[in-house]
């Protein structure tokens, strides 16, 4: 019986060990012996050499015991076609060594990958730029080919300026800046903004460094706004403001300029502190206000065509850039407070006066009626002063009648027109607007564009007709028709009078109106006849006096001793009896 020890025990295990490790040993020698080192070049890039192109693929002898097979498309770039013959070498990515049918796995675009990604770590760590081209478009962006690596760019990367349309940008080479590179998810992010902005600046100091005032350049429209337009200058951005866009009137940029435009432009005003920059463009134009004076004499007629409406007139433009305003005032004759627009419309062709030329101001004055017969001229000389003529009631004020006349005009009948003897008051209820009525002319001021007209005037003044026998002194005898506190008021053969109340009798205590009654007949002396208030001054004091001085001078002298009762006695009782006798 053999004992064992634990010290023979340990023995045993390591020679067990030691003829294991050795037996491992000589498979991995023997692994390697029939493979060689091939199998560690799995998930490399190495050299081969085009042995065959076949319809799909092509053979690629890498110097190990089999050929591998490359997809013909992975030799296509964008936009070219493969140019491959045998012979010629390419570089490859070994994927894996054999597949379950003896092949070795390659890849090109994974070799050009590998390379691409090389050389993009590269220009990443050293903050270098990358060239590549736009091909596709995916969700939030596009996609970049960076000489075999796909990249992202994200949309607001593209352009310092939104792009509306990047069909133009698609295929063609570019340079781009690495944002953001994570090779193990293959991620790379990539922008041409930064590119654009770099350059921007660089060519927006040199600019800068030589831009002076006067200097013409050429820029292309960045954005539009209601007051002016920004113009790119190649890295600087300047204003062109609406005015300066072209010598006519502009009412708004987009009608002469559009995104994208490219403009030549002078620089006007330059601040270097602030860098801002006025530009124009009508200044590269002759100005069209030179020897507009001349051009365009005060008096003269002349075509134009409306370009704006305002409250406050129209602007015509005689010629490109030259431009005159027809204030409200001067369109029409009869059109009074109306809009302009109600007169003329926008691009209508009108003949217009030139009324006043400020060359200093570029300013023109314009009348558009005085090329229009004066409706008041036309009016007096077809009408005259006396005439007779009919018209439609327009309107009626508290001070007269209008009444519309030919030629869109109106004539006033006054208040104190209307009637002969009545007040205009009461006269005026007989008329209603829309009522046709026939009128005198009575006077046409054309200055004043009034025409007055007369209604009463067509008939006899009836006041003419009674007072035509009377003057002043006469006696006449007439009839109450009133009695007022201050007088009565007597009608004489249909002409009014009135005794004031101090007129009324000789002695003070008879001079009291209510004496007389309505239709009593009176004696009075005329003591004044007042045509233009229509109203005739009488007095009973006055005859009084005056039939005293003829009693006087007919029955008695101071020197006849005979009293003043005696005389008057005798003077009324030789009245009395030629009065008796008129009767009889």
């Amino acid at each position: 019986m053999t004992v064992t020890t634990r010290k023979d025990s340990d023995s045993m295990a390591e020679a067990a060990t030691m003829t294991a490790d050795e037996g491992f040993e000589d498979f991995e020698a023997l692994l390697n012996e029939t493979l060689g080192e091939n199998a560690s070049l799995e998930g490399t890039v190495i050299k081969g050499t085009v042995i065959a192109v076949r319809n799909d693929h092509i053979v690629v002898d890498v110097g190990l015991k089999s050929e591998g097979r490359v997809p013909l498309k992975e030799f296509t770039k964008a936009g070219e076609d493969p140019e491959l013959k045998p012979g010629d070498p390419i570089d490859v990515y070994v994927e894996r060594y054999e597949d379950r049918d003896g092949n070795i796995i390659l890849s090109r675009d994974k070799a050009r990958r590998e390379e691409a990604w090389n050389e993009l770590e590269k220009a990443y760590n050293d903050s270098q730029r990358v060239k590549g081209q736009i091909f596709g478009r995916v969700k939030g962006g596009f996609t970049v080919d960076l000489s075999g690596a796909m990249a992202f760019l994200p949309g607001s990367q593209v352009d310092i300026r939104p792009v509306r349309d990047v069909t133009p940008l698609m295929g063609q080479p570019f340079e781009f800046q690495i944002l953001k590179m994570d090779r193990a998810r293959g991620n790379i992010v990539v922008s041409r903004r930064s590119v654009l902005e770099e350059t921007r600046a660089e060519e927006r100091s040199k600019l800068l460094e030589r831009l002076k005032e006067g200097e013409i350049l050429d820029g292309v429209v960045k954005n539009i706004t209601d007051y002016g337009a920004f113009v790119d200058l190649g890295g600087v951005d300047g204003l062109l403001h609406v005015t300066d866009i072209s010598w006519k009137r502009i009412n708004h940029p987009t009608e002469a300029l559009s995104i994208g435009q490219t403009v030549r432009v002078q620089v006007i005003r330059f601040n270097p502190d602030t860098q801002r920059i006025s530009l124009g463009m009508k200044q590269l134009e002759a100005d069209p206000w030179e020897g507009v004076a001349a051009k365009y004499p005060v008096g003269t007629v002349f075509a134009g065509r409306v370009t704006n409406i305002t409250d406050y007139g129209a602007f015509v433009e005689l010629e490109a850039g030259v431009e005159g305003l027809v204030h409200v005032s001067e369109m029409s004759w009869t059109k009074k407070n109306v809009h302009p627009g109600k007169i003329v419309s926008t691009s209508q062709e009108v003949n217009v006066m030139i009324l006043d030329v400020d060359p200093d101001k570029r300013r023109i004055s314009l009348g558009l009626k005085q090329t229009l017969g004066n409706p008041w001229s036309d009016f007096l000389e077809k009408f005259p002063v006396g005439t007779e003529v009919e018209g439609e009631i327009k309107n009626i004020t508290e001070f007269g009648l209008f009444i519309g006349l030919s030629g869109e005009i109106d004539g006033m009948v006054h208040l104190s027109d209307l009637d002969w003897s009545r007040s205009g008051d009461e006269a005026v209820k007989d008329y209603a607007k829309g009522d046709v009525v026939k009128a005198k002319v009575l006077d046409v001021d054309v200055d004043k564009e009034r025409i007055s007209l007369g209604i009463k005037q067509l008939g006899d003044d009836p006041y003419s007709a009674a007072t035509a026998d009377l003057r002043k002194g006469q006696i006449v005898t007439g009839v109450v028709t009133q009695v007022q506190d201050n007088g009565i008021e007597v009608e004489v053969d249909g002409a009014i009078g009135f005794i004031r109340k101090g007129d009324l009798a000789r002695e003070r205590s008879d001079q009291r109106p209510e004496r007389f009654a309505v239709g009593e007949k009176v004696d009075a002396k005329i003591t004044n006849i007042d045509k233009a208030n229509r109203r005739i001054g009488l007095s009973i004091k006055a005859r009084e006096m005056d039939e005293e001085k003829q009693a006087m001078a007919d029955y008695g002298s101071t020197d006849s001793g005979a009293s003043l009762g005696d005389i008057l006695g005798a003077a009324l009782k030789q009245a009395q009896q030629e009065k008796k006798g008129d009767d009889e």
